[in-house]
């Protein structure tokens, strides 16, 4: 049986730094206040002239040397991103390029802050049927071109990064290891649309526009469907969620995670949580969180992990992971 196990992580944040301080003189607001309802301290702002596609390389040439393999080793490219570096080519190609492999397949994949979650079972699916051996996944973003400065709603919330996975093909003999993706679970819904969007579009109005968000709205849908659709992926991989090393959401908001987390009936010490330091950083998100926890010694081989994330559209999803 063929499995896709990590075998590599990175992640990149840019240098700049914003704190909840340096929002106090843009916006009005308060430190207390942002930490209190959102959990977060400071985030990440990619420079000027600094793209998304750059941030994605940063992040992939750590996953790639973390695997112990070479950049012509990578024979698939994944990035899920809500903010790419052109209408077209891809932010994908544009890091193949950045990478220096010549041949293999890459594209973006748009699901908003649940991109890296439909990347990780996009790239498991065609490593199992498609004959990819190393994929190279990626959640990558520069949220920060489309955030209104002038609306404390949502300025305090994002930031820029990127994280990324090497998922390498391995024969599990007799299916003893059980390493790798063991399970996923992908939904969405277009009714719930106008509570979390950008309101530009190239065929709408040729404008990137800016991001506009209901929270509290956003709050009740996300610690819900968060915890339905781990469910939903513990139930098809056979574990009980007493079993899970881990669980690793989107970095959204604090209180959406630990609600999250009461909803799972999973204690609070095997929460991953990153977005104090790094805010909400959409797709980008998860694969931060993880890189994180795997250079700090908390994840180690043979953990049970349990991704999630949710993200505008809605669109939301989950993976079991051994790592």
């Amino acid at each position: 049986m063929i499995k896709s196990v990590i075998t590599g992580t990175g992640s990149y944040l840019p240098r700049k730094i914003l704190t909840n301080l340096d929002l106090e003189k843009m916006v009005e607001t308060n430190s207390d206040w942002i930490v209190e309802r959102t959990g977060i301290r400071e985030r990440h702002i990619a420079a000027e002239g600094e793209f998304t596609s750059d941030l994605a390389t940063k992040a992939a040439e750590k996953a790639i040397a973390g695997a112990n393999l070479k950049n012509d080793d990578i024979d698939l490219i994944i990035l899920a991103t809500t903010t790419p570096d052109h209408t077209f080519p891809s932010t994908a190609v544009i890091v193949q390029q950045k990478l220096g492999i010549k041949t293999c397949a890459a594209f973006d994949i748009q699901a908003v802050c649940t991109g890296f979650i439909y990347a990780l079972s996009v790239a498991d699916s065609l490593i199992k049927n498609g004959g990819y051996k190393n994929a190279l996944v990626i959640g990558a973003e520069t949220i920060s071109r489309i955030i209104d400065w002038t609306d404390r709603g949502t300025c305090i919330l994002f930031g820029d990064g990127a994280g990324a996975v090497v998922l390498s093909a391995q024969k599990d003999a007799d299916n003893k290891t059980h390493r790798g993706i063991l399970s996923f679970s992908l939904h969405s819904d277009n009714s719930t649309k106008d509570i979390l969007y950008a309101d530009g579009g190239v065929s709408l109005n040729q404008k990137a526009g800016v991001l506009k968000m209901a929270g509290q709205e956003v709050f009740k849908h996300a610690v819900v469907k968060l915890a339905e659709t781990t469910l939903e992926s513990l139930t098809k991989a056979g574990i009980p969620i007493e079993k899970i090393d881990w669980v690793i959401p989107h970095q959204a908001n604090q209180r959406i995670l630990d609600s999250t987390m009461k909803k799972l009936g999973a204690p609070p010490e095997k929460l991953i949580s990153t977005v104090g330091m790094h805010g909400n950083t959409s797709a980008a998100s998860i694969g931060l969180a993880l890189d994180s926890a795997v250079r700090e010694g908390k994840i180690k081989q043979g953990d049970l992990l349990a991704l999630q994330a949710i993200g505008g559209g809605l669109t939301w999803g989950s993976v079991i992971i051994k790592f």
